[in-house]
């Protein structure tokens, strides 16, 4: 019943619900779920679209980072929201003063609900920040290239074995937090659904030397990046920012990977 924002649910019955858009098609399935003592809706549908077809006719390459979210080819970057880190302190807290209740008690629970609506909002702050960044990157762009990479290797703990004991645990375990507060692999996710519905393709590149191959002359090599930031080829001593250098690598070999594949929406 949209006109009345309810729904039937078996064993319940009717029930209001605050609508957030209109349900086309058939309906499929329905599934309530729970998060921080708020219950939630999703209902599943299946209706038959056009095929889309793609407004915008520009191709880009975007190179994930920590201290850049996101770069892009053309040199424009995205600036990181680093959710979690903003909350850290506060969390610890919370999470320091439950673990001193009675389990289970009034208190406790209580306690609990802190540290729960600090993770809620966390998650809620990152997804807004995603969807808003890849609808906009969707809208504007064809074609998206993007490296691709494994995060649960990349943020894999270095504590090691009794037998063999990791190195730099502490260092390692920092970027680990700050390699997941970023949420590529979400952002990945979004970015590859999103560029379906407008008609565009997202390809997913091997990330081996992206950073380290010189956009002018093809050089490879480790001395080309200087420091974090700064390229300067060897060869022919082209400079430019690490990050872009990286992006315009990425763009070239999803070009390359698209040439000749009508179906190439790889990732």
């Amino acid at each position: 019943d949209q006109a009345n924002s309810r729904i039937f649910l078996p064993k319940l019955g009717w029930l209001r619900y605050r609508k957030s858009r209109d349900v086309l098609g058939t309906l499929k399935n329905v599934t309530v779920s729970q998060a921080c003592d708020k219950w939630f809706v999703s209902v599943q549908t299946a209706r038959e679209v056009e095929p889309p077809v793609p407004l915008a006719t520009s191709a880009i390459g975007i190179d994930v980072g920590i201290a850049r979210f996101a770069t892009m080819s053309d040199g424009t970057f995205l600036a990181p929201l680093n959710s979690f880190k903003k909350h850290e302190v506060r969390l610890r807290r919370y999470q320091r003063a439950m673990s001193r209740k009675v389990k289970f008690s009034k208190n406790w629970r209580k306690a609990k609900a802190r540290v729960q609506r600090i993770h809620t909002r966390i998650g809620n702050a990152r997804r807004d920040y995603l969807h808003k960044a890849t609808t906009t990157i969707s809208n504007s762009h064809a074609m998206v290239s993007i490296e691709d990479l494994q995060v649960r290797n990349l943020s894999r703990s270095a504590a090691g074995s009794v037998e063999a004991p990791g190195k730099n645990v502490k260092a390692k375990s920092g970027l680990n937090k700050r390699i997941l507060d970023q949420g590529w692999f979400e952002f990945r996710r979004q970015l590859a659904y999103k560029l379906a519905w407008n008609g565009g393709w997202l390809i997913a590149v091997p990330p081996q030397n992206t950073s380290r191959t010189c956009p002018a002359c093809r050089c490879v090599s480790a001395d080309n990046r200087r420091t974090q930031a700064q390229f300067a080829c060897v060869a022919c001593g082209y400079k430019a920012h690490a990050d872009v250098v990286g992006a315009m690598n990425i763009l070239t070999r999803g070009l390359q990977l698209l040439e000749g594949q009508d179906d190439a929406r790889i990732a």
